[in-house]
């Protein structure tokens, strides 16, 4: 098959109630592909449904829906029996043609065909060349039923249409069968033929990496693309190499005429900031530089003030948008300024470490620290595009790359147990900046972006983002956000280490599935005790006391994920003070031992 389809959930409906192991809806977990760039072609004769069917595929998965028939006609400016009556059959291929080429240009989509335009020997390649064909087939019987009540079909047009439907499947059915997937149109609900859609796929795609050269570059161009589905509010993530040069073109299609205020910090700006600016100096967007210091310390009170003021300063309105430049910390800050500033403007984030491209920068969360606790403070403010630009990560410190590397493979942990499988097989590739590495962000994106979609302010199944999280807030505020001692991603590999240790003393789990995320997170380098992290001196109590700041918790009561096992995380409200205080204590008292 021409097609090269990378794992991905695109806008899944995730199952299961609250509290429960996270399991997504089975066809479009397992089916997880990226499409990046490449577009689902329908074709078949007319009455196969092309249309109906397109719609709702698309809205299934999340993308765009083109009928060509109707782009042909906007373009034309007339019907399509209008074009075969002025100008005749040859003449309306042509179009068909040209229009065919243009929408295989234009990125993942769902495309909708005309019964005649797969005839083209030319249109045929270029779907092969760049996308995914899939035949929707359907009796004669069953097409005659659908068509013969309208009498618009040009083809259609003589003394005896139902014969001529008979010689248009016998003259059309070998071509179509050249088509990638071959789906039954059969009678009855669409959605039982979409399914059929999503298992096909899921059994006859390969699973093949895209070829991407070492380093990201992306020898065809191609940008692998992930919904997030928020109806409305859904934004794209584009993953790819190169991707800050293009913020021009993208700021002027999201927000026409808006100017931008770039929110960086100092160690992005040597590296990004000057092509960032380029990018809009070249489609004439007026812009202003904000940069900040690198670090925790930058997500307070003062930074917060300062972005605010110097937004307002820069006189940018309601419409304009926010850049945020930069990692975790800087997606966090200027977000929550672009929440803020004239209550509310456009944001725009652009990633440039890994945990911020698989992570932060999706979802809407923003915020800054307040001395009770992290992330305390802060708003649910949703981008309206996430440029995830891998070029950018050859520049990131590799203590930095390891720390994001935790929180990719959190997604696994959590309810994804064959990519976390790869991972083990591949992560040294991931670590080397191949086209694993590419393959590995937008698999992270894909499952947040899922999660995101299902819950978007963290009623039920987001919480299961936060595996390790509430150990790891309580060790980064007990080391005051001291980055030289511990960061964001190494608090997250000692939490989700604690998190499946207490899992197995609770007997969730075995102590088998705890060693080994021990010892994959131990092999690329994360810390996994409380033991590691430099000078550390508080004890049991005062973790468990941080932890009671943590934004989890509900009315008074600890919030844990747990696992019951690698890829089947759950909810836990219920785990007692008392019991974590115990663990933590055997914790501490084995790593003053492990000293």
């Amino acid at each position: 098959m021409a097609c090269y389809i990378q794992p991905m959930t695109i806008g899944i409906k995730p199952g299961g109630e609250s509290g429960e192991e996270h399991s997504p809806d089975a066809a479009a977990t397992r089916l997880a592909v990226l499409l990046g760039r490449r577009p689902i072609v329908l074709v078949g004769l007319m009455g196969s449904g092309k249309t109906a069917i397109g719609r709702r595929l698309a809205q299934r998965l999340g993308l765009e829906f083109v009928d060509s028939d109707a782009e042909i006609e906007r373009a034309a400016g007339l019907t399509i029996p209008e074009i075969f009556t002025r100008y005749g059959e040859p003449y309306f291929r042509d179009g068909e043609r040209r229009v065919m080429t243009r929408l295989l240009a234009g990125g993942a989509r769902i495309i909708a065909t005309g019964g005649g335009a797969f005839m083209s020997e030319e249109t045929r390649a270029r779907i092969r060349e760049t996308g995914v064909s899939i035949w929707l087939k359907a009796d004669l019987d069953v097409l005659w039923r659908r068509v013969r009540k309208r009498n618009h079909r040009p083809l259609l047009q003589n003394g005896d249409p139902e014969t001529m439907l008979k010689t248009l499947m016998e003259e059309r059915d070998p071509i179509y069968a050249q088509a990638d997937i071959t789906v039954i149109s059969r009678e009855g609900p669409h959605d039982l033929v979409i399914e059929d859609i999503l298992a096909a796929l899921e059994s006859k795609l390969p699973r093949k990496t895209p070829s991407v050269e070492r380093g990201d570059a992306n020898p065809s161009g191609a940008t692998e693309r992930v919904r997030v589905d928020l109806g409305e509010r859904g934004y794209d993530i584009l993953i790819g190499a190169g991707l800050i040069g293009e913020m021009g073109a993208h700021l002027m299609r999201l927000a026409p005429g808006a100017a931008a205020a770039i929110v960086t910090d100092e160690n992005v700006a040597r590296h990004q900031l000057a092509g960032l600016e380029a990018a809009l100096v070249a489609a004439n967007i007026r812009h202003r530089s904000i940069v900040v210091t690198p670090g925790e310390g930058s997500k307070s009170y003062a930074s917060f003030e300062r972005v605010c003021d110097a937004i307002l300063a820069g006189k940018f309105e309601r419409g304009d948008c926010v850049i945020a430049l930069g990692g975790g910390v800087v997606g966090d800050l200027a977000g929550f300024a672009a929440a803020s500033v004239r209550r509310g403007m456009h944001l725009i984030q652009v990633p440039t470490s890994l945990l911020a491209q698989v992570d932060s920068a999706i979802g809407g969360k923003t915020g800054i620290n307040s001395p009770h606790g992290k992330n305390l403070v802060g708003a649910f403010h949703q981008p309206l595009l996430v440029l995830a630009d891998t070029a950018s990560l050859r520049t990131l410190p590799e203590r930095e790359f390891r720390a994001g590397y935790a929180e990719n493979a959190k997604y696994g942990l959590i309810g994804d147990l064959a990519f976390f499988e790869w991972l083990e097989a591949h992560w040294r590739d991931v670590f080397a900046g191949g086209p694993e590495r590419t393959r590995a962000i937008a698999q992270g994106c894909a499952a947040k972006a899922a999660i995101v979609a299902a819950d978007e302010y963290e009623f039920g199944k987001r919480a299961l983002l936060n595996l390790g999280h509430t150990f790891a807030h309580a060790l980064e505020h007990l080391t005051g956000y001291d980055g030289r001692r511990l960061v964001h991603g190494e608090a997250v590999a000692i939490g989700i280490a604690c998190a499946f240790r207490f899992s197995a003393r609770r007997e969730l789990t075995s102590d088998a599935e705890a060693r080994r995320v021990e010892a994959h997170l131990g092999a690329v380098g994360l810390p996994i005790h409380v033991r590691d992290i430099p000078d550390w001196n508080a004890d049991a109590a005062a973790i468990v006391e941080a932890m009671t700041q943590d934004k989890k918790v509900k009315r008074g009561v600890l919030t844990f994920i747990l696992a019951r096992g690698i890829g089947r995380c759950f909810v836990a409200k219920d785990v007692d003070a008392d019991e974590v205080r115990a663990f933590l204590d055997d914790e501490l008292k084995e790593s003053r031992r492990g000293r």
